[in-house]
């Protein structure tokens, strides 16, 4: 955030942001979406809009939301996503007045050369496909810099230093939190080592490079730092000189946050601070918390006002909800090119909602996401006798096993009884000590903890040690860490939604499974 521009819009009030949002957004849509995406030409067309109707972020309610549903290949049409492209017209850009201005000025080739660089994918990241096929998102030279600017600012929020060293654990893979951690070192000019997680350099590996680099941030993924730092623990080494973690890809419960700097203590860096990210693919962009101690409250995700805008929307109505109310996660782009998705549905939900009050902690006036982020597709629903369903909240379970003193890595599986797809379901947790946790107690404050909060009683409670439930994890295998296994065959697995302020998303069946019509899940980085 070092350009003059941003520091303008980290200071302004919410009406005069809100209000240059809605000129940006007139703009992008002006020249660069309408004119050039093939799918929001049509959707346009069909609801009777043009850019002239849209002037503000209020605005932005008179257009239909789009969702991964609309990226999705058919039988019909199996390059669906490119109709999301940009693809512009050279004779309408050349007609341009700012562009023959140009090249009267700097001469023809250059422009082009220019345009060439500005519009043309060079480069692309894509969803993990956990929930459905694949889906590749296009990337321009421009939006390599917006990715850049976006990554410098993490670091920038996070305090990271030219003079720190940082080593990029996250997986090496067209996937966003890798490449937007490796343009933040290049932004903020920061020597870093990526390594390219575990399927590259295993466990052993990146733990030799923590010991030769000896780096003052780490980023990763929570589970396999956690399993780096515990194989350093079992082998009795000394980590010093992290000051800071930055977890991206998965969840991060405050209980994880603990747990990692507690370990990192263990290993001689005491103190350490614990930050999570969010972004997802189709934003092309992820944001951060502030650092603070592993005890104290997360500030809330810093979002960047110039670059996009985040809505916060009952899920039910589509209705934009009031600053502080929980609601699922909308975003519009305002500067994009390559792929480009318009009022994008997430299918992640922020419990507090969005703000806009100067953050306690770096006091940028910047707006931010407030809470806990749950996914959709981790509300399932188990069976487990036969005259009904329970539908479990696997955001808040992992919430509260995280902060389970003396429980380390775990993994919960689920399954049918005597492998039958129609008989009732099975959960089996799978857990590893931490240090000396005596086996029995920890085994009876986890049935007591999941009675109590979620009235499941575990089929089987099994003790692994660090090695056995690594290999669990696929750690070093897998894109991410396995924490919850769907063993069930043919299980069919229910998106729902039960809260208290009525948000429930209806349900539907698809290829043998029940989904959310409107939701799915995200192929975020956590970046």
């Amino acid at each position: 955030m070092s350009s003059a521009l941003t520091r303008r819009w980290q200071s302004l009030d919410r009406d005069t942001a809100l209000a240059l949002q809605g000129r940006k957004l007139h703009r992008f849509l002006r020249d660069s979406v309408l004119p050039f995406s093939g799918h929001y030409q049509r959707v346009f067309r069909e609801c009777g809009l043009s850019a002239g109707d849209f002037h503000s972020v209020d605005d932005l309610r008179k257009l239909p939301f789009s969702s991964k549903e609309d990226l999705l290949p058919t039988p019909d049409n199996p390059r669906r996503s490119l109709g999301f492209a940009l693809i512009p017209d050279p004779k309408v850009l050349s007609k341009r007045p700012g562009v023959i201005a140009r090249a009267l000025l700097r001469g023809r080739a250059r422009v082009k050369d220019e345009l060439d660089r500005e519009w043309r994918p060079t480069f692309m990241t894509a969803t993990t496909g956990r929930s459905t096929e694949s889906i590749s998102f296009l990337y321009s030279q421009r939006d390599l810099a917006n990715l850049a600017t976006g990554g410098g600012r993490i670091a920038e929020i996070a305090r990271v230093t030219r003079e720190e060293r940082m080593l990029n654990m996250f997986p090496f893979a067209p996937h966003l939190a890798f490449w937007c951690m490796h343009y933040a070192g290049q932004d903020r000019n920061t020597f870093s080592l990526a390594t390219g997680g575990g399927k590259c350099m295993g466990t052993e590996g990146n733990l030799r490079a923590m010991q030769k680099l000896k780096p003052q941030v780490v980023v990763a993924m929570p589970t396999f730092i956690y399993h780096v730092l515990q194989q350093a623990i079992d082998e009795k080494l000394r980590l010093e000189g992290i000051r800071l973690i930055c977890l991206g890809g998965e969840k991060v419960p405050d209980g994880t946050r603990r747990k990692l700097s507690q370990m990192c203590e263990q290993l001689g860096s005491p103190g350490v601070q614990v930050i999570a990210t969010y972004g997802f693919t189709e934003a092309k962009l992820a944001w951060t918390e502030c650092p603070v101690d592993a005890s104290a409250a997360p500030t809330g995700y810093h979002l960047y006002p110039d670059m996009g805008i985040i809505e916060v929307v009952n899920p039910e109505t589509g209705q934009p909800v009031p600053d502080g109310t929980r609601g699922e996660i909308v975003w519009t782009p305002l500067d994009q090119r390559g792929t480009v998705v318009l009022r994008y549905r997430t299918g992640d939900f922020i419990e507090h909602g969005l703000t806009w009050e100067r953050c306690p902690c770096c006091g940028r006036q910047l707006p931010r996401l407030m809470g806990r982020i749950s996914r959709v597709s981790e509300f399932r629903a188990l069976r487990f006798q036969k005259i009904k369903g329970t539908i479990v909240d696997f955001n808040e379970l992992e919430h509260a096993l995280d902060d389970v003193r003396g429980l380390g890595a775990w993994q919960i599986e689920l399954r049918k009884v005597h492998d039958d797809p129609l008989d009732l379901d099975e959960i089996v947790l799978h857990v590893a000590r931490m240090q000396d946790a005596p086996a029995a107690a920890l085994e009876r404050t986890l049935r007591d903890l999941l009675q109590a909060e979620f009235e499941l009683r575990p089929n089987r409670i099994l003790f692994h040690s660090a090695e056995e439930i690594k290999v669990l994890h696929k750690v070093g295998i897998a894109l991410k860490e396995q924490k919850v296994v769907d063993n069930r065959p043919k299980a069919t697995v229910a998106v729902a939604v039960n809260h208290s302020d009525g948000m429930k998303p209806p349900l539907v069946e698809v290829n043998g499974r029940r989904s959310a019509t409107s939701l799915r899940e995200p192929e975020e980085t956590r970046a």
